[in-house]
């Protein structure tokens, strides 16, 4: 029943949460929904229970992951409240791990901007793709998907292999620490072109300083979806909740 007492129906869910009345039910099939009763005509009966527990698992979607929420929709429903929660704490968990892992590209690229880390030279001749995978710790695989997507051009010898000079392994190192940052590659474009045009750390300043806007957003949406998990669990599973 709805916050009256009337029936819902999957449209009246879909228009709750802004989503296709077969994603309602592609929902109920996987159990991110409570079981449904079905009525003498044989349509499914939804609730106020089944509305609240759409609504959190898209926000918990947006926050934790898509994947995560229905793991955490389905260890609730299941009663398995102590997995629910370990799964809320991994999603933290993970999101610090982020934080951290952003404040050291934030470091080290504003050490390769500057010219303040002191790599062994680049012979004249340029660096291998080999060597330069070993330099910074990728597979070549990466450095010709990188080239592929416009952010490296080395230079070719006489006998066609990639040679790289000091300023490309210079470019695949704040490409690389971009990427463990996880910029998408359009955006590292965008980011390098502007940093070649101006020789400034500043683009990479405002990538990282973008990146931590999202992961600020993300933990607020966590914190919501949380809120609404809990609500959730002791008003519509209250027989399944910890004890308090």
């Amino acid at each position: 029943m709805g916050k009256d007492g009337t029936a819902l129906r999957p449209v009246d869910l879909a228009r709750a949460a802004g989503i296709s009345t077969q994603q309602v039910r592609n929902y109920l099939d996987a159990g991110v929904l409570p079981p449904a009763e079905r009525s003498e005509f044989g349509y499914r009966r939804f609730e106020e229970r089944h509305r609240r527990a759409l609504l959190t698992f898209r926000v918990l979607g947006r926050g934790y992951g898509w994947d995560a929420a229905q793991s955490m929709m389905l260890a609730a429903h299941a009663g398995d409240i102590a997995r629910t929660l370990d799964l809320v704490d991994l999603g933290h968990v993970r999101l610090h791990e982020q934080r951290q892992s952003l404040q050291a590209v934030a470091e080290a690229l504003e050490a390769v901007a500057e010219g303040a880390q002191q790599a062994p030279p680049v012979p004249r001749a340029g660096m291998r793709i080999g060597e330069v995978a070993n330099r910074l710790a990728v597979r070549p695989s990466a450095l010709r998907v990188w080239e592929s997507a416009g952010l490296l051009t080395p230079d070719r010898d006489a006998d066609g292999h990639r040679r790289y000079t000091a300023t490309d392994v210079r470019d695949a190192q704040v490409i690389s620490m971009l990427r463990r940052g996880r910029h998408p590659l359009p955006q590292v474009k965008s980011i390098m072109e502007h940093f070649r045009r101006t020789s400034s750390s500043e683009a990479l300043r405002e990538a990282v300083h973008r990146q931590r806007a999202a992961l600020t957003r993300r933990a607020m949406t966590m914190l919501e979806g949380a809120a609404m998990l809990h609500r959730y669990l002791t008003e519509h599973l209250t027989d399944q909740a910890p004890a308090g």
